[in-house]
């Protein structure tokens, strides 16, 4: 992870690499549209969120291997059920919860807004899993959401990190029953708790 976060800070500016959270997020979001998408096309957005053209020259060849490493080892989690560590990082002591999920959360929703593949499937389905993950976000990002808002309002939101990282993986797994669905009497391996997210260092924020 910090050999990642290292050769993303290193891309030269104006681009806006995801840092290792978002990353992490976007590729759940990739890998739970119900068709599998190219690795070229998902590819490019981590390198830079506003798909900017990439300067000629960038040796892009180690971090695309540990992405790719991560993007192995999230698809087999999600295929199988089973549970994974997402990439969250503790923020200082005053953060709110949903200010330390929120990169995560924020890059799976770019991920759905490129492949709008997993967001067409049955509304009433993807309801409860994206309020899962969606009330860590700003409410002013929803507005035009008015079911999902209303889902957010009538939950409980988690009551420590244990608990919200864990929420992240469930609405992982419960939408991959929705778009990428097993074969019938699979059953979900994913464990029930999990030890709270590591400390690491804190990303640039450039998203």
């Amino acid at each position: 992870m910090e050999r990642l976060q290292s050769l993303l800070d290193k891309l030269p500016a104006p681009l806006e690499p995801l840092d290792i959270s978002m990353l992490d997020g976007y590729l759940c979001g990739v890998l739970l549209q119900p068709k599998a998408v190219p690795d070229a096309q998902w590819m490019p957005a981590i390198f830079d969120s506003e798909g900017r053209p990439l300067p000629p020259g960038l040796d892009l060849a180690p971090a695309k291997g540990l992405i790719l490493r991560r993007h192995k080892e999230l698809n087999q989690a999600i295929s199988q059920r089973q549970w994974f560590d997402p990439w969250v990082f503790e923020l200082d002591d005053e953060a709110e919860l949903s200010e330390t999920l929120m990169p995560w959360v924020a890059g799976f929703a770019l991920a759905t807004e490129l492949f709008p593949g997993l967001m067409k499937q049955d509304a009433a389905e993807l309801l409860e899993p994206l309020a899962m993950l969606y009330l860590h976000l700003d409410p002013e990002d929803l507005e035009d959401a008015d079911e999902l808002l209303e889902e957010i309002e009538s939950m409980e939101p988690p009551v420590d990190l244990e608990a919200a990282v864990e929420s992240l993986v469930v609405a992982t797994m419960l939408l991959a029953d929705v778009a990428r669905p097993q074969k019938e009497g699979t059953p979900m391996k994913t464990a029930a708790r999990r030890p709270p997210p590591r400390k690491g260092p804190p990303s640039r924020g450039r998203f």
